[in-house]
């Protein structure tokens, strides 16, 4: 009885949220899982596992935890009107996966998290292009604000000009790409069609490669292996959920979320100590997030009392 009046509660609570604050919440979920599925990669590739193996057994083992839903819909589920889109998310979200698995593996945690903040910066002008949204002057500016902390952190230097560094924004681009199709697919669209296109893909573009480079994992390896996989279809399944429910441009931005959590993991896990003009550029980041977030409510407000009301 309690249980249920709770769980009726918290659905209420839920749908009383506008479709940005849910998507919102959605990126929180799927940042801590990120930031958590790179901390894991890191062992891993400290252990001696290359990128294409971890991303074979993580498609592999994701392929395994959609198996009964796919099954249970029927082979229907993966029939799509939309094959091109699909294929081209899967392909760029695939190869994005490889290239951050590679880039974790070199990068410090907290460098390679700063380099992926570059992502909103991609995905509001991919908004723009692919989309049709409209952004005023204060998103784009918010926005650019957050790119600035992430020079901050960053700084001119030899990280910033590593190959490293170079794969981790490749990796960036490619999952820009990847979400922001997201809305280019109908809302009938099945979020288990999607994550299984993006397995599939997966699997074929890691397949051979890990072939080549396989190192017979341990058994606590393949216990990190197996936490990639299922980790990584749930962060995948809220990503999707974030873009499917709130406006691309106005959810991107949450991911900056990743920053604090990278920080506080990468201190525990791998004594990494963030300095000062790490600190300087998280504050600015993470004001950035805040602030478009006041904007949307404050538009929300706004909209509700006029007729037509451009979005801010």
């Amino acid at each position: 009885m309690i249980r249920g009046a709770l769980a009726a509660r918290l659905s209420g609570g839920w749908e009383r949220l506008s479709p940005n604050h849910r998507g919102a919440l959605w990126m929180v979920g799927a940042s801590l899982g990120f930031t958590v599925n790179s901390a894991m990669v890191k062992t891993l590739t400290a252990g001696g596992l290359e990128a294409f193996q971890i991303g074979f057994a993580r498609a592999l083992f994701s392929f395994a935890l959609l198996a009964p839903f796919i099954l249970r819909a029927g082979s229907g589920m993966l029939r799509t009107r939309h094959p091109g889109i699909h294929g081209i998310r899967a392909f760029a979200g695939s190869a994005a996966m490889v290239c951050g698995f590679y880039a974790v593996g070199h990068l410090p945690l907290a460098d390679f998290t700063a380099l992926s903040f570059t992502q909103p910066l991609f995905v509001v002008l991919l908004a723009v292009v692919i989309l049709g949204e409209v952004v005023r002057w204060r998103r784009w500016l918010a926005t650019a604000v957050g790119f600035i902390g992430v020079l901050i952190m960053v700084r001119p230097g030899a990280t910033a000009f590593d190959p490293a560094a170079l794969v981790a924004l490749t990796s960036v681009l490619g999952i820009a790409i990847a979400v922001t199709l997201v809305k280019r697919l109908p809302e009938g669209e099945s979020h288990v069609t999607m994550l299984a296109y993006f397995c599939l893909m997966s699997l074929a573009i890691t397949a051979l490669p890990a072939l080549l480079f396989w190192q017979p994992p341990t058994l606590e390896q393949w216990g990190l292996l197996a936490a990639v996989g299922a980790l990584g279809i749930i962060s995948q399944a809220m990503i999707i959920r974030a873009f499917r429910s709130g406006e691309a441009s106005f959810v991107a931005p949450f991911d900056y979320l990743k920053l604090i959590l990278a920080g506080l993991i990468g201190f525990v896990i791998f004594e990494e100590v963030p300095g000062p003009w790490a600190l300087l550029g998280a504050a600015v980041i993470v004001g950035s997030t805040f602030y478009i977030a006041r904007r949307e409510a404050a538009q929300r407000a706004a909209d509700s009392k006029l007729p037509i009301a451009p979005v801010g």
